[in-house]
């Protein structure tokens, strides 16, 4: 899916580049990693569950805020024309046990609001000693009521998070036992059924490339059809643990959404939708 490369890695790299990548990179242990300070946001009453990832809370005040948990993503519901995602009741029935009634803190990484004027915001229970308490998105990720999905400012323990979804999908829990939401293959002619539908993919890195600064990793020998992983110039700075080049031969699981530009694509802007599994 790319243009002959400017820079590329020999297969003869590959033992010596996967040794580091555990205590480098996005692994499901969190060996090597540090957890990004979070800095302590509103404390509020839960009045409304709108979905399994958004919610109203009420503050001492009587201010209203509209908070969408960061780091994970729900099954949508019906939304106007379109129709509710597959086990989008379950994921909302679960937040609303979870939190419904319940005093909550927020808390905020680099950015506090998103384009709707939400609170993007990590979420825990408070304790009736007023401490923060259960950790909201760890626990809708451990029973499989929503997946993992990271946005570029946004913080969190990813890795605890990936080794929670993991147990749940092994698991079968929740919505991992609905095929819908089942990871998928490179494979670029079932994957063509999924242009324009977010997915999970996983797969071995078979080629990477460095076309004037804009990165790609491929999962096939046609780079014209086979589905691949690209980062735009701008973002490559954001994956200043590993070079993306050297994740030649790795077997990865990425997230995002499905485009159609030559094969399936998906743009990847932070490593925090990336998986390195070996």
């Amino acid at each position: 899916m790319f243009p002959k490369p400017k820079k590329t890695v020999n297969l003869d790299r590959r033992i010596t580049v996967l040794a580091g990548l555990a205590s480098l990179f996005i692994m499901g242990s969190g060996k090597g990693l540090s957890v990004p300070a979070l800095s302590k946001g509103e404390t509020g009453r839960v009045t409304r569950v709108i979905d399994g990832d958004s919610f109203v809370m009420t503050l001492a005040d009587g201010t209203k805020v509209s908070v969408r948990l960061s780091a994970v993503q729900a099954p949508r519901t019906a939304q106007r024309s379109e129709k509710a995602w597959p086990f989008a009741r379950e994921s909302k029935a679960g937040l609303a046990a979870l939190i419904q009634g319940r005093d909550v803190q927020l808390s905020y990484g680099d950015e506090t609001r998103d384009r709707f004027g939400r609170a993007i915001a990590q979420v825990h229970t408070v304790s009736t000693s007023g401490a923060p308490d259960l950790w909201i998105q760890s626990e809708m990720v451990r029973l499989g009521l929503v997946r993992v999905f990271s946005w570029k400012n946004e913080r969190a323990d990813m890795a605890a998070l990936y080794g929670l979804e993991t147990e749940a999908r092994d698991r079968s829990r929740g919505l991992w036992a609905n095929p819908t939401y089942a990871i998928r293959k490179p494979d670029p002619d079932p994957l063509a059924q999924d242009v324009d539908s977010w997915q999970i993919i996983e797969g071995f890195v078979t080629s990477t490339a460095d076309v004037r600064g804009r990165i790609y990793l491929n999962f096939g020998a046609d780079y014209k059809t086979d589905f691949t992983i690209a980062i735009a110039k701008k973002n490559v700075k954001r994956f200043a643990m590993i070079d993306p080049i050297s994740l030649l031969g790795a077997r990865v699981r990425v997230r995002g959404w499905v485009e159609m530009i030559n094969g399936p694509m998906i743009w990847l802007d932070h490593p925090g939708r990336l998986e390195v599994l070996s």
